[in-house]
This record gives structure tokens, sequence and C-alpha cells, in this order.
């Protein structure tokens, strides 16, 4: 998903900016992106809806001369499908009602900022859902619209069913019954297109079917025409829905010479040649059965893929063409597995999968075991030759809430190559109810990498350059944290809000501020002029012995303080603003410099400038999405770096994505710009090495 797909276009209505300053740096802090604008008057409505079409209407009960139903009525002209969440400091009852009468879909309390934000991603990702609803509705019709114009060009003869009633029929139905137009049989039974000796056995069939029963896959009985004349046909049942309604898909066809001959050929359709299994699309048609079984209730379902490890070396070894006789050996191995219920196919060119049923999660994983140690003990004989193979196994258990059968290949596939990215000749079973626990495990693990990688010196620091384009004199970088990890380098997404939320930031702070003024030393010795971009959190600023620590941090290096940079997001320096002042007037007196991040995000950004003296302001990243097609951004660009030079700062275009938005940028007026398009991030080493 792009950044744009998750930019929420905000409107306040509130007659104090500070309010909604307050709200959006909620909302910011919480991880949320959002495009704010405010309206305290009917024409600041009118405009701000006139310019931008909002997602989300944040109306503050507080101050609001407008009043909830009128701005209903204004945000809801011209068909629009916009939320409306009333906020307050405090809410009674009487104020919830009334908010509801006047059309808001959600309240909350602005003084809980976790109520905030939980109301704002739950009213985001509704509107989301209902938008996608009415595109996938849209999608539906079309794609009915076609199926009709194909089942009357269809020579097979097709009905129908609701209830037992016809509602639907083509013309080779019409044809094959002897009636001119659909008007002839509608409404009417299908048991009166039954002959009499089997039209008790099909009452009964269509009881069963009534009670949720599956139909068989075909039928043979005696068909009876509009002349009362009879003929030997065979039905075909399939499962459908007719204008919103559950149906049953008919199809008639007369009866081979041998009745055997259709069950023969429809199961010749449904193998696979090479294995004998089942092929992709049958496994793929008793996925979607799985998922209809546990939206109904139905539990103790999982879905396996099974593949040989490194199996391209395997073929290298036998040759392509023994490829067939390995795999069929596979399938043999996988069938001797199998018990009653369950159903394996082909799935990928060396790929497997079962449909396990009646198995619980502790049943499923032994027997995704057992498959894999069937492989280990197993020698395969492929002409002289003898070949060993381990297989990895993926799984996922089926449930009510996964009940998807795209989504559950996807788990599946994803719980193979974590199997076969931890080595191979592993096991990994995707159980949705043990998410939560599986999370609170894992974060527990990081928390513990953390506290390693702060023991042990396990952090690697990265810098990306931040290029003068005025010619500023000295190398400018931005420093980027990694950790160090069994398998690699970890990016701090997965790591930074554990160590957040546990109180680690502070430590891991000075660990980078500590590395990063040796790195300057070292390079400023070598002669290179260098400054670094660092990024704090607002846990550090409440240590007031910081400042001082990096000050006898710099003494001890005999290092300039205006080598180091320090930035925040304006997001996080509104909520907290009080320390970030004292903490960035502390600065100036030893000479290191303070920025703000994602400047621009908020409604009024400059006068944050009245507390905070910063001296770098870095443009929201969101400004430079699409920057060369976005007139509006190139002027809100053009407008922030005009007022940032009035008042003597320098400012930072992050995440340029293109050659054209450089010159766009240069234009504007900006100082610097940063981007993986111009330089990614590299390791930071010894300046010796």
């Amino acid at each position: 998903m792009t950044r744009s797909d998750n930019l929420i276009k905000l409107l306040l209505i509130d007659d104090s900016v500070e309010s909604a300053e307050q709200i959006i740096s909620i909302l910011r802090n919480g991880g949320i992106a959002v495009r704010p604008t405010r309206a305290g008057n009917d024409a600041e409505l009118e405009e701000a809806l006139a310019t931008q079409s909002p997602d989300l209407v944040v109306v503050s009960l507080d101050g609001n001369q407008l009043g909830t139903a009128h701005i209903l009525e204004a945000v809801g002209r011209g068909g629009r499908d916009v939320a409306i969440i009333a906020t307050a400091n405090q809410l009674t009852d009487d104020a919830i009602v009334q908010a509801f009468r006047d059309g808001a879909r959600a309240a909350m309390l602005r003084s809980s900022h976790e109520h905030v934000q939980m109301i704002v991603r739950r009213e985001f990702e509704a509107l989301t859902m209902r938008r996608n609803v009415r595109r996938l509705e849209a999608a539906l019709r079309e794609s009915e619209r076609r199926c009709d114009a194909l089942l009357d060009s269809s020579r097979d003869p097709i009905a129908f069913v609701h209830e037992g009633m016809h509602v639907r029929a083509n013309k080779a139905y019409l044809d094959m019954f002897g009636y001119d137009t659909f008007e002839d049989i509608e409404g009417m039974s299908i048991l009166d297109m039954i002959a009499a000796p089997d039209a008790d056995d099909f009452k009964s069939l269509l009881k069963r079917l009534s009670k949720g029963e599956k139909p068989p896959q075909r039928l043979n009985l005696q068909a009876q025409r509009a002349d009362g004349s009879t003929f030997d046909a065979a039905m075909e049942f399939a499962e459908a829905s007719y204008e919103g309604e559950p149906c049953q898909q008919i199809t008639f066809r007369l009866q081979a010479a041998d009745p055997n001959l259709h069950e023969k050929l429809d199961e010749l359709r449904a193998k696979d040649l090479v294995t004998d299994l089942f092929n992709r699309t049958h496994m793929l048609a008793q996925l979607d059965d799985a998922c209809a079984r546990a939206a109904n209730g139905t539990a103790d379902q999982a879905l396996l893929l099974i593949e040989p490890d490194n199996f391209r070396n395997v073929l290298d070894a036998i040759g392509i063409g023994s490829a067939d006789v390995l795999l069929g050996d596979i399938a043999n191995l996988l069938r001797a597995h199998l018990r009653e219920g369950d159903i394996a196919g082909r799935v990928g060119d060396h790929l497997f999968g079962i449909l396990s049923g009646q198995r619980d999660a502790e049943a499923t994983t032994q027997f995704a075991q057992s498959l894999r140690a069937a492989f280990g003990e197993r020698i395969f004989e492929i002409g002289k030759q003898s070949i060993s193979l381990t297989a990895s196994v993926g799984g996922v258990l089926i449930g009510e809430k996964n009940a998807n059968a795209t989504g559950l290949m996807s788990d599946a596939a994803t719980a193979l190559r974590k199997a076969q990215t931890e080595g191979g000749n592993r096991i990994s079973i995707n159980d949705p109810s043990a998410q939560d626990k599986a999370a609170a495990e894992k974060a527990q693990q990081w928390l513990k990498a953390v506290d390693h990688a702060l023991a042990h010196d396990g952090f690697v620091l990265y810098n990306q350059p931040i290029i003068s384009l005025h010619g500023a004199e000295g190398d400018f970088y931005e420093i980027l944290l990694r950790m160090s990890g069994p398998n690699g380098e970890i990016l701090p997404g997965h790591f930074l809000p554990i160590a957040e939320r546990n109180g680690r930031m502070p430590a891991i702070d000075r660990w980078v501020i500590a590395k990063a003024i040796r790195t300057i030393a070292e390079r400023e010795r070598a002669g290179h002029r260098t400054t670094f971009f660092i990024k704090l959190t607002p846990q550090s600023l409440e240590d007031l012995t910081l400042v001082p620590w990096i000050a006898q941090q710099l003494k001890s290096e005999r290092q300039r303080g205006d080598s180091l940079v320090f930035e925040m997001p304006e997001s996080k320096v509104v909520t907290s603003l009080k320390q970030v002042r004292a903490f960035a007037k502390a600065l100036e007196q030893i000479h290191c410099q303070f920025a703000l991040e994602q400047f621009g995000a908020g409604l009024n950004s400059f006068q944050l400038l009245k507390h905070v003296p910063a001296h770098y302001l870095k443009i929201d990243r969101h400004y430079m999405a699409d920057l060369p097609k976005q007139k509006e951004n190139q002027e809100k660009v053009k407008d922030i770096c005009n007022q940032a030079h009035q008042a003597g700062k320098l400012t930072v275009a992050e995440f340029v994505e293109d050659a054209a938005s450089m010159s766009i940028l240069f234009g504007c007026g900006v100082n610097f710009v940063q981007g993986n398009f111009l330089q990614e991030p590299e390791k930071v080493l010894s300046y010796a090495a």
C-alpha cells in the first residue's frame, strides 16, 4: 500500500486552532498520517469542501458555531460519503445522543489520546471498506451482466432455481423442454421438469438441499418436456446466487450411452496427470468449499503446503527428464499418509497441497511433522540413482475469521517460506487464534534482542547524504539505525516500537549520539568537515543530564557542537512543547542545532518557531509524493520555503523520488535534498576502513 493510500484527508470544525492542532498531534503520534484542514465558520467550511474532499470530519462540541446537523448537510452535498466524528473534552450521555441524532457516526474524548486514535482508525477503515464494497458491487454488476450474456449464448441448458422455483433460464434450456419464453416457466417448480418415476426422489433431494445439504455433483433421471414426452437426462448442480439470493445452478444434459462416462471424464479433469493427485483447479475449488464450511462454523480444518528443499539442485542431479518420476514418488509418499477426509493435490511445479479435515491445531502440527519426517526417512530410487530429500511444510488453520481462499493460500505460502528461510526441513503452522499470544511472545523476544544489542554493541549506524542545492560547506548526513541479527541487519521498524514502549529509547539515543560523535571526530581528523542529523525521541527529553552528557562527549572528542543537528517530528514537538523548548535552548549553549521533521503537516506549523529555536525545517514527506503532478503540493513547498527563509531557517526536502522533483525543489528555494533517488543509506564505517 502506498503512502497516499494511508493518508487521511481530515477536516476539523473547531473555533480553536490549538484544539485542532492537539487532535492532529495525537493522530500523528499514533502513526496516523493526516492532511488536515480547519474551518471555524461557514465560509471556511465551504472553501474547505470546495478545495478538498475530506475523508473524515471531526466536529468539536466544545467550540463550534455551525452545529453538527448543518455540517452534515454541507458535507453530504454531492453524495459524498464522509464520516463525521464528534469530539469534546467531556462527553455526557445527552451530548452523545444528540450528536448521533445530528448524524455523527462516532464520538471521541479529546482528553484520551488512545481513544482518539482508535476512533479515527476505525472510522477510516470503515470508510475504506464502504468504498471498496461499492467498487466491488460495481464490478459484480458488470460481471453479472457479462455472465448473463454468456448464459444466453451458451449451448448448455442452464437454469437457476431458488427454493425449488425457476428464477432464470437460458434459451437452450427452454428449447430442451419445449417452451418459447422464460415467462412460460417463471415461478414454475423444477419438479414439473421431472418425470413421474423420479419425482418423489427428486422432491426428497430438494428438501435436503433446503436444509443446507450439499447437492450431488451429478444426478441421472428422466426429465419431462412441456408436451409430456420424457427423455433420459443428467443434472449437474453448482451453488450460485441470482440477484443477491442463494440458489442452485442446474445444467441438464442428455445421458451418454455409458452412464459412468461423465463421472470418469470429471475425474480425469480433476486429476494431475503426472502425480495422479488432484490438480490445482480442483484443489482451489475444494479450498473454497472448506472456506464455506468454516464460515458456517465447521472447525478443525487446515491447508498444508509441502515443497522439497533445494529441488532445483535435485533436478541437476537426476536430470529434468526424471523429474516426473520423482514427483510421482513424492505423490505416493503423501498419499500413504492421508486418511479419510484429507484431499491432496499438486498446486505448483513441485508444490503439493493437502486440505486436512477433523484435526485440531495440535493434531495438524503432528501431521505436518510426520510428513516432514517421512521425506527424511525415504530413499527415492530414480533410475540407477538413489536420492534423499528433505521437505518444508507450511500451513494455516482454517477458521471463520480467515475463511478466504486467496488469503489462506497466501498465509500458507508465507508459512512455507518462513520454514524454508530458517534452513528448510522444518514446519511452520499459522494459527490465527494464537496470533495475540504469539505477538506478545514476539514482542518479548524483540525486547531481549534490544537489551542484548545495548549490552553488546549490537547496533549498526547508517548514514544518508543530505545534499546542498546551494553549495553549503562540508558534508551533511542523516544518521539511521539498524540492529545486528542472526540473519543480517534488522530495520528499525521491527525493534524501535518495542524499545519505545518499554523505555529503552533513552539508552539507544545515547548509543547513537556517542557513536556519531566518534565518527565525526575520525572524519574531521581526516580533513572532512561533517554534520550529522540525529533523530531524538521524546523519552530522552525527560533526562535532564542528556545535554551535559552530550557536551562531555563533544569535549572528549574535541569536536565542535554545530556538527550535530538533533531532529524531532513536528507532531511530537507539539505534544512535548515545554520539554523540547528547554532542550533546544540548552543545545544552543553548546552550539548544537535543532531540526523540525515532518514540517508543514500541521495547521499552522510556523507558529511553533515562536517557541522552538529550530535551525532546519525538514518538509513533510507527503508533499514529495508524485510532486511533479501535484500542483497543490508544489505551491505548499514553495510557501514553506518562502516563510522559512524570511525567518532565517534552512529547509530540507526528504524522500525525493525523481529528477523532475529535483528541478521543482530547486525552483521552490529548497536548501537541501535527501532521498534514495539521490543515494541510498550506507553503513557508517571508520574513515580508515
